[in-house]
């Protein structure tokens, strides 16, 4: 996927178009000053919303709920389109590079890597996001994880989505105690052979859990500024390499094989073909048991040093046929009621991305009564922010994915 990314960078770049394109990146017909003029005329439109489509219970929250909100309130028609964000930026470098000026997608969602490569070659509306009432008045603008994605500045550029922790999950009916750290795992691994494996990066988990590996082995500070060069990123995380290597005859199939997306780890967890499995959202297992997919006595646990978590965002693409719907939308994701029901485990449990000091103490009740209702197969939000590490730059990832690929699949 991100191959072909960087060959339509690479084109893009061979054709001049960067060095040209200043223009679209920030445009004048939109004014988000008079919140009512983007009220007025983003209703009776239509916004196309535009990302990953293989969480179900976000779809749902997306189709169902969200959607129907917004044709009441505001009379805006939301559509969704599951696509993944490496094809969703290949469309819109392509349109950058025919000078597309009117595109087909209103809003996307994106963090990290990809939002570096979208903001590299310019294909993001704004600023915009201090410009939204719901932002103004209940995020905290001095966050680092509102500043930061993925250790780049968002600079308005994008919206706080969701916020996201890596967990690993378990039964306790069959996994008495879990490891506190990479050691206890590399024991559990040979003490129940077979029944262990992390889907192969560049999945987002397993990309997740071998960064959170090597936190645990190596530390997490040293990765905050460092160079991205291969040789240097290399040095770095050999240790964790070497412990990845000692683990992997011992992880199903004896490591010649690895499920290539999470969903897969997930199924195999769900079928006892393995003992655990992993997720970036603190709540995901509370979302499966209500789904009947995961046993009742499914929990979470995280490793004591601590374990990666981030901001997931929504931006506006350069060419949006439609800003101010997309503006209007992004602005109500981000009051109370939608991120209070986007935070219920029916809906996927996503994290809230309001700051609580913000938050009047009815609007703090309709947490607190979410919160009650998700059980014990999630963790408590203090023993998450307790145990949370900031994620690495963007652009080391691709990095550490390259080396685990030819250090770790076929070795």
């Amino acid at each position: 996927m991100k191959k072909l990314i960087c060959v339509l960078m690479i084109i893009t770049l061979s054709l001049g178009i960067i060095s040209c394109g200043k223009t679209s990146q920030t445009k004048d017909d939109v004014s988000i000053d008079k919140w009512e003029d983007v009220l007025s005329k983003a209703k009776g439109t239509t916004v196309n919303f535009y990302g990953w489509g293989g969480d179900q219970l976000l779809n749902g929250w997306i189709d169902n709920h969200l959607s129907k909100k917004l044709k009441e309130k505001y009379d805006i028609t939301l559509n969704r389109v599951g696509m993944n964000i490496d094809e969703i930026l290949s469309k819109l470098l392509n349109e950058k590079q025919l000078n597309v000026k009117d595109g087909s997608i209103d809003i996307v969602w994106i963090n990290g890597e990809n939002f570096f490569t979208a903001r590299e070659n310019e294909l993001l509306y704004g600023p915009f996001s201090d410009k939204l009432p719901n932002f103004k008045k209940y995020i905290d603008k001095d966050d680092v994880e509102t500043k930061f994605d993925f250790g780049f500045p968002v600079e308005g550029y994008e919206s706080p989505y969701g916020k996201a922790q890596f967990v690993m999950i378990y039964d306790k009916m069959k996994t008495q105690a879990v490891p506190k750290d990479h050691k206890e795992l590399m024991e559990f691994a040979k003490n129940n052979p077979g029944k262990f494996t992390y889907p192969a990066p560049p999945d987002f988990t397993g990309s997740a859990f071998v960064r959170n590996i090597i936190y645990d082995i190596v530390g997490h500070e040293q990765f905050m500024d460092m160079k991205a060069d291969e040789d240097t990123v290399r040095k770095a995380i050999q240790p964790a390499i070497d412990y990845l290597k000692e683990l992997k005859p011992y992880l199903w199939k004896k490591g010649e094989t690895y499920p290539a997306e999470s969903t897969l780890l997930d199924n195999m967890y769900g079928d006892n073909e393995v003992l655990m499995t992993m997720s970036y959202a603190p709540n995901f297992a509370a979302s499966k048991i209500k789904t009947g997919e995961f046993t009742e006595s499914t929990r979470t646990f995280v490793f004591d040093k601590g374990t990666i978590g981030n901001t997931n965002f929504l931006a506006i693409p350069f060419n949006s046929p439609n800003k101010e719907g997309a503006l209007a939308v992004i602005n109500y994701i981000l009051s109370v009621d939608m991120q209070a029901s986007k935070y219920e485990p029916k809906h996927g449990g996503g994290q809230p991305v309001l700051d609580s000091d913000k938050l009047n103490e009815k609007e703090k009740k309709k947490f607190e009564k979410v919160r009650s209702s998700i059980g014990d197969a999630a963790l408590s939000q203090e023993e998450l922010l307790d145990h949370r590490l900031p994620e690495m730059p963007a652009n080391l990832i691709p990095i550490i994915e390259k080396i685990w690929m030819e250090s770790i699949p076929n070795k």
